[in-house]
Order: C-alpha cells, then sequence, then structure tokens
C-alpha cells in the first residue's frame, strides 16, 4: 500500500515548532504540490512520527493528499525528535493549541484543521480542543481515553495496559531516543526487551512499585500507582472541560477495546454539555466490533463478517466527515442519526437515535443456587423471577492463584511475539475454577436483545477488610461455547467512592454496585446467558492482597486468603441489570 504518494506531494522533515515556552516540537509536514491554501490533517503523538503506519492506521493519508489536504505529523513533546521531557498528558493541551496556531500561520494553510488517530493520538484532540484554538473545526478521536487519569478502574488498577504501555511505548522509547545522544546503551535496549518478552513475571511480581527498569526511562509509573484518588478529583472537575469544547466531534470506539466505555462517555457528555450548540447537535458515536491498535474485525475464536470490516467502514466514514467540516461538502453528515453501533451476534450495523437506545429497558435477572453455583457445572442460574429463601454461595480467592484475564475489552501480550490477548474469547477453562460462580438462564426460546450498560447489584460479605468483587457477561452457545462480551470490577473499600475508602466490617453483608461497561449482542436462540461473579481477573486488574493496605507496596508475603459470600435471598436480592432491546 503507497502510504505517501511519490508524484504531486511536497515533504518537509523535522521543522522544529516552538511552544510558548520555547520547547520545540518535530514536526512532518506532507501536503499537494500546488500553491492552493489548504484545509491540514493533524496527528500528535509519542509513538515516533517517521513510523509511516500511523498514518494508514484506520485512515487513508494518501487519499487526503489526493484529495487537497496536508497533513501534520508531529513528536509529542520528550519524544524521539522533538525536545522537552515527556510527561504523559501534561503538555498536550497547550501543546495542541500553539501547533494549530503555527498551522494557521502557513501560506499553505487555508486555517482550517482537522485532528484524528487512535489511542494517545486521540487523547491528544480531546485535550487540544479543550483550549478552543481558532483553526480547530473539527476532532475524529479513536479509542480515546479523555486523559490520563484512568489508570484504575473502580478502585483497581488496570496493570496489565498500563505496565505493559510503561515497558513498551514508555521505558523502550526513551531508552531508544537516548540511545544516539549517548544517554543510554545497547543493554538498556536489551533489559527493557527482555522484560517484554517476560511479561507474565513483570504482572506477578510483587509489591507493584518495585519496577527498577521503570525508575528512570518511566517515572511517571509510580504516579500512575497512587492515582486512584486523583481519578475521583478528576471526574469532579471533567464536566467544565466538555463546556469549552465547540467543535463535531466523531467518536470511535470497538467493543473489546479498554476505552470502550470512554468513547461512550465522550459522546453523551458532548450531547448534554458540549460547549456549542453545533457541538451538542453534531456529535456521533461509532461502535465496532473491535480491538485496540488496528482494529481486527475477525479474531481467532470469532468472525463478525465482511460487514465488520473497519477497511470497509472507517475511512470512507472519516473522508465524509472531514469532507463536510474542512470543505464545507454538502454530503449529509449533518443529517444521519447520531450513533452507529455493530450488533454481535445478528452481526450486522444499526443506526440509532442515541445512546442509550431510547426504548431500551432494564430487566433484573436474578441470581439462583441451592448454595454450589461453583464452576459452570455448579448449580447456579439466572432467572427474571426473584428469589425467595435460598443458601449463600461462598468461595476462597486466593490472590496467589488469580483468576486469569482471558479475553475481553484489554491489551493485554505476554512477549512481544504474542498474540494480544483480548476480544470475544471462550471462558470454558475459567469457568472450571471453584473461584469463578456461574449463573446460567435457560436456553432461550427465542433470540434476545441485550444492548446498552449493565450493572451488577451483589449483596456480599467477606472474611477480608477489603476483597475485590468482579462480574463477566457471557454469551453461551449450544455446543458450550462460553463467549465472554463485557465485564467490570469493584474493590470493595471504594464501594462508596473513590475519594474516601472505607474498609469492610469482616461478615457484615454490603450492598455493592458493579459497572458492567457495555455491550450489544443477540442472544440467538438455544444460547443461554451467562453472568460470572468472583474476586479476580489478573493481569487485566491487579490483584488485590485483602489486606485493606497500600496494595501496591505490598510484597508475596502479605498476601491472604478472603472467604468471599455472595447471597441471594429474598432480603439479599442479587441481580443483573440488563438493557434489553424488545422490539416487534
Amino acid at each position: 500500500m503507497e502510504i505517501i504518494p511519490e508524484q504531486g506531494v511536497i515533504t518537509e522533515k523535522n521543522i522544529m515548532v516552538p511552544m510558548r515556552d520555547g520547547v520545540r516540537l518535530a514536526t512532518d509536514v506532507y501536503r499537494p504540490d500546488n500553491e492552493e491554501a489548504v484545509p491540514t490533517l493533524l496527528t500528535r503523538l509519542p509513538y515516533d512520527k517517521g513510523n509511516l503506519y500511523f498514518l494508514i492506521l484506520n485512515f487513508d493519508a494518501a487519499w487526503a493528499l489526493q484529495n487537497g489536504y496536508a497533513i501534520v505529523v508531529q513528536d509529542t513533546r520528550g519524544r524521539f525528535a522533538s525536545e522537552g521531557t515527556f510527561s504523559p498528558g501534561e503538555h498536550e493541551a497547550t501543546d495542541g493549541f500553539d501547533t494549530l496556531a503555527w498551522i494557521a500561520s502557513q501560506p499553505w494553510s487555508n486555517g482550517k484543521v482537522g485532528m484524528f488517530g487512535e489511542s494517545y493520538q486521540a487523547l491528544t484532540q480531546w485535550q487540544t480542543a479543550v483550549e478552543q484554538p481558532t483553526a480547530l473545526r473539527t476532532i475524529a478521536p479513536m479509542h480515546a481515553p479523555f486523559n490520563l487519569t484512568y489508570f484504575y478502574q473502580n478502585g483497581a488498577f488496570l496493570l496489565g495496559l498500563f505496565l505493559w504501555w510503561a515497558f513498551h511505548d514508555g521505558a523502550l522509547a526513551e531508552v531508544q531516543r537516548r540511545l544516539p545522544q549517548g544517554r543510554a546503551t545497547e543493554a538498556d535496549v536489551q533489559g527493557i526487551m527482555q522484560a517484554l518478552n517476560s511479561m507474565q513475571q513483570q504482572y506477578e511480581h510483587l509489591p507493584l512499585a518495585d519496577m527498577p527498569l521503570l525508575r528512570d526511562t518511566a517515572p511517571y509509573y509510580q504516579d500512575w500507582l497512587t492515582s486512584v484518588s486523583k481519578a475521583a478529583k478528576n471526574q469532579s472537575t471533567q464536566p467544565k472541560s466538555y463546556q469549552d469544547i465547540t467543535v463535531p466531534t466523531l467518536n470511535i470506539g470497538g467493543w473489546f477495546d479498554p476505552f470502550f466505555t470512554h468513547v461512550i462517555k465522550h459522546y453523551q457528555r458532548m450531547k448534554q454539555e458540549g460547549g456549542s450548540a453545533l457541538a451538542r447537535q453534531q456529535a456521533r458515536l461509532i461502535i465496532g466490533p473491535w480491538a485496540h491498535i488496528d482494529f481486527p474485525e475477525n479474531f481467532p475464536e470469532r468472525h463478525y463478517g465482511p460487514k465488520a470490516s473497519v477497511f470497509a467502514n472507517l475511512p470512507a466514514l472519516q473522508q465524509r466527515w472531514f469532507e463536510h467540516w474542512l470543505k464545507g461538502i454538502e454530503n449529509g453528515v449533518e443529517q444521519e442519526k447520531p450513533v452507529s453501533i455493530f450488533v454481535m451476534g445478528a452481526d450486522n450495523w444499526r443506526d440509532e437515535d442515541a445512546w442509550p437506545l431510547p426504548d431500551t429497558r432494564y430487566r433484573p435477572f436474578y441470581l439462583h443456587s441451592q448454595g454450589r453455583a461453583n464452576r459452570a457445572t455448579g448449580d447456579g442460574f439466572l432467572s427474571i423471577s426473584a428469589p425467595l429463601e435460598e443458601p449463600a454461595d461462598v468461595y476462597c480467592y486466593d490472590p496467589r492463584n488469580p483468576v486469569p484475564t482471558v479475553g475481553g475489552a484489554v491489551l493485554i501480550q505476554e512477549t512481544t511475539k504474542s498474540p494480544f490477548n483480548w476480544g470475544p474469547r471462550d471462558q470454558q477453562d475459567v469457568e472450571k475454577r471453584a473461584d469463578v460462580l456461574c449463573y446460567t438462564s435457560e436456553a432461550l426460546r427465542q433470540p434476545v436483545e441485550v444492548t446498552g450498560p449493565l450493572e451488577l447489584i451483589l449483596y456480599i460479605s467477606s472474611s477480608a477488610r477489603d476483597t475485590d468483587f468482579t462480574g463477566k457477561l457471557v454469551d453461551v452457545y449450544p455446543d458450550g461455547r462460553a463467549e465472554i462480551l463485557t465485564d467490570g470490577i469493584l474493590r470493595a473499600r471504594y464501594r462508596e467512592s473513590l475519594a474516601a475508602p472505607v474498609l469492610m466490617e469482616p461478615g457484615q453483608i454490603y450492598e455493592l454496585h458493579l459497572d458492567l461497561g457495555a455491550t450489544s449482542n443477540l442472544f440467538k436462540e438455544g444460547h443461554r446467558i451467562r453472568l460470572e461473579v468472583s474476586s479476580s481477573n489478573f493481569p487485566r486488574f491487579d490483584r488485590n492482597t485483602n489486606t485493606g493496605g497500600n496494595i501496591y507496596m505490598e510484597s508475596t508475603e502479605n498476601l491472604v486468603q478472603a472467604t468471599n459470600y455472595v447471597y441471594h435471598d429474598q432480603h439479599h436480592a442479587s441481580h443483573l441489570l440488563l438493557p434489553m432491546i424488545e422490539r416487534t
């Protein structure tokens, strides 16, 4: 595939663009070879602007150049050819603003800029948009965190994602940058590579804060570990940020991406709080059956068919979006429904008027058993009937032997050459464990669609002052395949708030509300709906040591077992709240 056309394009490399504090950021410009002032598509990234892969990552740079756009690619502060010190997320708002001002001042620019890119590239778009640069007309963030305070999910550290990122995109990139400067050696590079090729050992290492290889090359990792209270503070200050954004937003995500709930939140908040009528009216949401990075639509264990192909959807979608907002072409973009979702099971796209869908009916599915819901072969079942007198289910959570992560909305890699552990994987091996409770519906007599956010209400007790509870929604096929759809976790000490943790009293019953994310899935006739409940999902989340102490500082010697109970009786009706679409 030709990334940058050989003919008709002017290329300017390593232009050192000054920021307001004097730090210069290395910038590459690709633009049509003519005298016309053109609109610009900008992406800012910490992954090396010289790697042209990021210009074809769910984007068509050749199309843009051949259709009258300039493309600007910039190394963020402290990365690769740029000056300064890299501190993830810290300078992206002002650096983005200054970069847009520079673009607008160039003779080849017509003063209209759109931004594109995924993951960290998407984060830079949101942070720039908050600053309201005059030249910015629209952003198209994919798989986008709003900012980098998303290190914890409901109190549990996203270990698999952020430890891997700290080694791969933090430390490795930093030593490679230092190498030609004489500030690092090949031995430093090899040390990081050895860690990346033994990530399971890194995940298992305790204390979590004891990562010598990251101390100098990715010092922010230590801040991430202690950021759960910062995340709580940030949640209270985010609304104003959305109110500051005044441009249309094309929000793109995937059901198996770790940031997909952020993408949904961006859309909802822009619809409600966007800083202009245009921003509120022209917020779009696209969610496909995709994971992170390269949006694979076909996973080793599950194919969603040709309609799921990112190549059949995203480039053309972005092209129409930018053609309208940067060139003023009337192509119907403003008249389209704001939400497009891929309904798994039906394996088809559907356009909707809002998210959640306006006709969603939230149905409680109650947990039942005779006290032996352990494993898929146990007696746990789901029913629309509320429980009466039933014994609780009990299991032992041992942090020395946590439930392994098998797929889902994750970004986990054990070596640099191993496949990513993500997507709709089979949970049958997980469901053989005694510390996994399984509650399964009867075989469905007709298809059931579940589309929207999910909540799990559990009544629990524990022998520990603090422990975790996890929930997982699974589509069980007639042949027994148990396909993960979405999951969630709650660290019990944060059951009231992230800002004010409260330990439990052993043996006391508490009501917990677990956010299980969202999904869109058609459970077909003959399939079953299953809920898994446990206390670990490792290394997606760090292990709770069950002590009530500072988990990231505790070692293996601190680990204690927890005996955890799940109650489902007439006074403690644990249930899964499913968002059901019941259209005729």
